[in-house]
C-alpha cells in the first residue's frame, strides 16, 4: 500500500519535537516523516512533490 504523506500531521509533530524536543528543524522533520513511514524527509517531501504533480501515489 503506498504511504500518504498528511501535512498537517507531519507539520504539528515535527514543531513538537523541535520546540519540546530541542531538536532541529531538519532532525525534526525527519522524526515526523519516520513516523508516517517514510525513510526520512526528504522522501516525504519526494513522495508529496509527486502526489502534487500527478494525483497519483508512487
Amino acid at each position: 500500500m503506498p504511504l500518504i504523506p498528511d501535512i498537517e500531521a507531519f507539520e504539528e509533530r515535527a514543531a513538537i519535537v523541535e520546540y519540546d524536543g530541542g531538536l532541529s528543524r531538519s532532525r525534526a522533520e525527519d522524526i515526523a516523516a519516520q513516523a508516517q513511514g517514510f525513510r526520512d524527509a526528504a522522501h516525504y517531501w519526494q513522495v508529496l512533490a509527486e502526489y502534487v504533480l500527478t494525483k497519483k501515489l508512487p
